[in-house]
């Protein structure tokens, strides 16, 4: 019987292993950061949503034209921000186009073990008012 090899099919053991479960641990971290990338996309586009709800109204029930009220239209961008739990900041160009960013964080559920921290995730979306008359832009 040789004894060179004693504990050889053991250490390859824990080594494949170790590699299975990085290996796990990256597929589960990086779709989790993806997921993540898609909820601030979301949130974004549904606070831009949400802000682009505070129109002016007396010049858009008079037909002269269509504004975002910005005052309101941050207001209601940040509460929903707020509401969802993420950072961001919104800003209104043009008054008709209220644009919202998002950043937040994601915490890797295996590969904080061998170090890696946080991993950030950002996302944007605008929302614009038009006004249409028999359904072409005015």
């Amino acid at each position: 019987m040789i004894r060179d090899e004693d504990g050889s099919i053991t250490l390859w053991m824990v080594t494949a292993s170790f590699a299975m479960m990085m290996l796990v641990g990256l597929a589960v971290d990086l779709g989790g950061q993806v997921h993540a990338q898609q909820r601030a996309h979301n949130v974004a586009g549904q606070a831009a949503r949400a802000g682009g709800q505070e129109v002016q109204a007396a010049p858009a029930v008079q037909g002269r034209y269509v504004a975002i009220n910005a005052a309101a239209a941050r207001n209601a961008a940040r509460d929903y921000l707020s509401t969802a739990g993420v950072n961001g900041s919104v800003s209104i160009t043009d008054g008709t186009t209220i644009t919202v960013n998002v950043t937040d964080t994601y915490r890797p559920k295996f590969l904080s073990i061998i170090g890696l921290g946080d991993l950030p995730v950002t996302g944007e979306a605008s929302a614009r008012l038009i006004r249409t008359v028999a359904g072409s832009e005015q």
